[in-house]
């Protein structure tokens, strides 16, 4: 008998420690520079590309965290084999297209901005990491 899944992986991330050091002393200051930089490339059209795939990856220069995925496995004759990994499934990309170019495009630059600035307080830290990983979502509707 033979069974497939799905299953949702995250990778391992770096040790905590490190990824606080890094935050610390690179990840928070240059996550506002990256986003920025993504903008730039986003006003332009042949530059949209590039811009999106760098607002895509904010959460992994911010705090490098991994990107998630989705494992495929089979079940043959009580052995699990892996089959492959890929991305988590996304909603139409006509959909995402429509939300980008109503909603995504200016409310993800004032979400990003507002995150960084929010983060820059002890208090609110949490709060703008939150942001910033949600950041792929608000700009696209991409599923982290």
């Amino acid at each position: 008998m033979v069974q497939s899944s799905a299953v949702r992986t995250h990778p391992e991330a770096p040790p905590l420690l490190l990824r606080v050091i890094y935050f610390l002393l690179f990840g928070w200051w240059f996550t506002g520079v990256w986003i920025n930089i993504a903008w730039i490339f986003n006003l332009t059209l042949i530059g949209l590309p590039v811009g999106l795939w760098m607002i895509d990856r904010v959460p992994q220069i911010l705090t490098l965290s991994p990107m998630s995925g989705v494992m495929q496995t089979v079940v043959q004759d009580g052995r699990v084999i892996v089959v492959g990994m890929e991305g988590i499934p996304q909603l139409s990309w006509l959909v995402r297209l429509i939300y980008f170019v109503f909603v995504g495009w200016w409310f993800s630059l004032l979400w990003s901005n507002a995150a960084w600035v929010i983060s820059a307080t002890i208090i609110g830290l949490p709060v703008g990491i939150w942001m910033f990983h949600r950041l792929p979502g608000v700009t696209t509707l991409m599923r982290r």
